[in-house]
């Protein structure tokens, strides 16, 4: 259970994070539709928390958490150095 609990906390804000900037980001009015996307940004990070006790094992949990935060920090890397999507100024 400390294993999920620890991958729960340390991984869920990240992932939250990171899903949140790919909405945002990739949202058609950024200057609009931020803000909104920010509001839900708790329940999500309660979502992605949650998540983590869904797993047999502390190790599943650290393992998938991981993956899908490297996963979506890379998605969104990659949008933004490939130049596809802008930010809002």
């Amino acid at each position: 259970m400390r294993g999920k609990s620890f991958a729960a906390i340390l991984l869920g804000l990240p992932l939250a994070v990171a899903l949140i900037g790919l909405a945002a980001l990739l949202s058609s009015d950024q200057a609009r539709h931020t803000l909104p996307w920010l509001l839900v940004f708790f329940p999500v990070w309660i979502g992605v928390m949650s998540v983590a006790f869904l797993f047999r094992s502390g190790a599943r949990a650290w393992l998938w958490l991981g993956s899908a935060c490297v996963l979506a920090y890379a998605v969104l890397y990659g949008l933004k150095a490939s130049g596809l999507v802008r930010i809002a100024a």
